[in-house]
């Protein structure tokens, strides 16, 4: 379930939003409070959703509401538009509230990743067996039908995790009967590693792909070739 548009907090209503609440029941009710001011017009005041403007967030759960809100894909400025990541509409202590109220209606919990638990190598076959189709095997984004993947270079451990095990928009859910625990944690160290490669084989050229790079070589390549040419092809005076 993929946790959809929802209006943005117009500014009397961010200055009148409730002191940080002291323990989990304080959280929820507070977030249900910001729910109904920045959500509820898309997501129904029972968070049921609506027809033609936003889906059901009953079992939606907390990791994938803290997905949306801390990636700033969530509220968006008009129902329908592509949830893309931007700056967090939402301060921490918010966002926390509204995830408390999400996942109190039922659902996946935030996830818990531990990367250093993780094999390179496992992560690398992991990722371009069941990622590398969309985001590119150097998690760099790439176009799929009907949208973009966007690139992983600023995405969290947490997040990775939480996309994974929720399907945000167009991408697929995989539960861990698909891709365990460990195979999560050998993905997202591959992931931290693109971040910061180990070009030995020479310039990397930004990382941003196989294809890109190698235009980029034909290209050299090719001008290289055309001044070869150029200086054998010259005539000697008489």
């Amino acid at each position: 379930a993929a946790l959809c548009a929802a209006l943005a907090l117009s500014a009397p209503a961010r200055a009148a939003a409730p002191a940080a609440p002291r323990g989990p029941a304080d959280r929820a009710a507070v977030g249900r409070l910001l729910f109904l001011e920045g959500c509820a017009s898309c997501h129904g005041a029972d968070a049921r959703g609506m027809p033609g403007r936003a889906p059901s967030l009953q079992g939606a759960g907390a990791g994938a509401a803290d997905f949306y809100l801390t990636t700033g894909r969530m509220p968006l400025d008009a129902p329908g538009d592509p949830p893309l990541r931007t700056r967090p509409a939402y301060g921490p202590d918010d966002i926390a509230a509204i995830v408390a109220y999400v996942g109190s209606l039922g659902g996946p919990p935030i996830p818990d990743p531990h990367p250093e638990r993780g094999s390179l190598r496992e992560g690398l076959q992991a990722f371009t067996e069941h990622c590398a189709g969309c985001h590119q095997v150097a998690a760099r984004g790439g176009i799929v039908t009907g949208a973009a993947a966007p690139a992983l270079d600023e995405a969290t451990p947490v997040q990775i995790a939480e996309a994974v095990r929720t399907g945000p928009y167009l991408m697929p859910v995989f539960p861990p009967a698909v891709i365990g625990e460990r195979e999560l944690d050998s993905i997202i160290r591959y992931i931290e590693l693109t971040r910061d490669p180990d070009n030995r084989g020479g310039a990397g050229i930004g990382n941003v792909g196989p294809i890109p790079e190698g235009m980029v070589a034909w290209l050299v390549a090719g001008v290289a070739l055309l001044i070869v040419a150029r200086l054998i092809g010259e005539r000697t005076p008489s």
